[in-house]
């Protein structure tokens, strides 16, 4: 695909997306009706909501979860149904381009990963931690603060 319509095809997936924010609830229950194809769960909140009609935008566009994710999910379902402990297993090394987000005091915070330190709310930071810090006001760990690592880790490290 050529790059200017690749870049075409970003550009109006965005705008879609960030039309959302101005639609009533009846009509993003509608457009949840359009891309899935079944009613929208009762008692949704309209953020769930507005998040899931974007990333089905985004994942009919750019495609959907790698067959790995796909399948730790599954696992993790079934883990959770049957009443088993949740284990994801090590922490993988986060890539360029992965979104960290973490909720902290009612407010979600996104983190996207660089080659070279990570991007807060358009500013460049060196590390997760210092992000971390930013966002509570004291000492964390940013992988701990983000999920990547668990405390037992952290304190084998």
């Amino acid at each position: 695909m050529p790059a200017s319509k690749t870049f075409h095809s970003r550009s109006s997936i965005a705008k879609e997306i960030a039309r959302l924010d101005s639609l009533a609830v009846k009509e993003l229950k509608n457009r949840w009706r359009e891309l899935y194809g079944s009613e929208p769960p009762r008692g949704v909140s309209r953020e769930l909501l507005t998040r899931a009609i974007a990333y089905r935008i985004q994942e009919q566009a750019f495609g959907g979860l790698k067959p790995a994710t796909r399948k730790l999910l599954e696992r993790l379902a079934t883990d959770a149904a049957e009443g088993r402990p949740l284990r994801l297993g090590p922490a993988t090394p986060t890539t360029a381009g992965t979104v960290l987000m973490r909720e902290w005091q009612g407010t979600t915070h996104e983190v996207k990963v660089l080659d070279n330190g990570v991007l807060y709310k358009r500013t460049r930071y060196r590390s997760l931690s210092e992000v971390a810090r930013l966002i509570t006001g004291v000492r964390w760990s940013g992988p701990l603060f983000f999920g990547l690592r668990k405390r037992e880790q952290e304190a084998g490290d």
